[in-house]
């Protein structure tokens, strides 16, 4: 049985890097999932000598660097969907740039949640929509592969987004795109909009995916809420998932060292026991 690894998605501790890599590693992750904005809004200001020092830093205290998510949330503007081809040209362009930041920092997936940037646009068809992401993704994957990544596409809750809220619209994307460097994300959260068992959407997404995000119904940390952790730990394992469980959490709170502990408490207690 191959051993899950854990890691932590960097913006619930908003402290300094080398602070934040101090702690997490204290806290007992063995990586760390990274949110560019936490650097900078723009990652094109981000220069080779600070890339270096990013990863130095994780590396001297034994942290791997597992990938990027919110790619999109900034600069301002961006749009995989926007009817404009400048504005995704524009967006095409940037996760261009945020593959060759993760590659820098030795990460090998790039989420790809950012809700507000793939949603349709006031008086835009679904329709629409779906036919500008399909085109983004496919030169965005040209540039993963360049770089060696691969962008993980997240089906996201309804309340989120009205673009790709499925597994298996999802599967519907990477068939499209076809491209080896598109594979799926799936998020506790976001699986339990689809009201059906955990075990099925992970079933579905099988062979494709590639990258999880641990967190529970109500936003919070694993085992938080009341998601089947146990359904969702046996059916990762049966489909040979052997990749991160990342600890995300999307609601505010006000100790988040206390949430990311309690996080990896309840992880390792279900992985244990499932």
């Amino acid at each position: 049985m191959v051993a899950l690894k854990i890691s932590l998605c960097n913006e619930l501790l908003p402290l300094p890097w080398h602070e934040s890599v101090e702690k997490i590693v204290e806290l007992g992750f063995e990586g760390v999932e990274v949110a560019p904005y936490t650097f900078a809004p723009d990652v094109r200001v981000i220069c080779k000598h600070e890339r270096s020092r990013i990863l130095e830093i994780a590396r001297s205290h034994g942290l791997e660097i597992c990938g990027l998510h919110w790619l999109l949330v900034s600069p301002p503007g961006l749009s995989l969907v926007h009817p404009d081809f400048s504005v995704r040209d524009r967006t095409v362009e940037y996760l261009g740039e945020l593959a060759r930041l993760c590659a820098d920092l030795e990460g090998k997936v790039m989420v790809l949640g950012s809700p507000k940037q793939r949603s349709t646009l006031p008086g835009q068809r679904r329709e629409s929509a779906w036919t500008f992401l399909i085109d983004s993704l496919k030169r965005a994957c040209r540039y993963a592969e360049d770089c060696g990544v691969v962008i993980a596409i997240e089906p996201l809750a309804r309340s989120l987004t009205d673009v790709v809220n499925t597994v298996s619209e999802a599967l519907q994307v990477l068939e499209r795109v076809g491209s080896p460097y598109l594979r799926i994300n799936l998020d506790v959260f976001s699986m339990s909009d689809e009201a059906r068992e955990y075990s099925e959407i992970i079933e579905e997404a099988g062979q494709y995916l590639v990258h999880f995000h641990a967190n529970d119904t109500n936003g919070l940390a694993p085992g938080m809420g009341s998601a089947d952790y146990n359904d969702i730990i046996r059916a990762l394992r049966k489909v040979g998932y052997d990749s991160w469980l990342s600890v995300e959490v999307l609601s505010p709170v006000e100790d988040p060292v206390g949430v990311a502990k309690t996080g990896i408490q309840n992880l390792r207690s279900f992985l244990s026991t499932s």
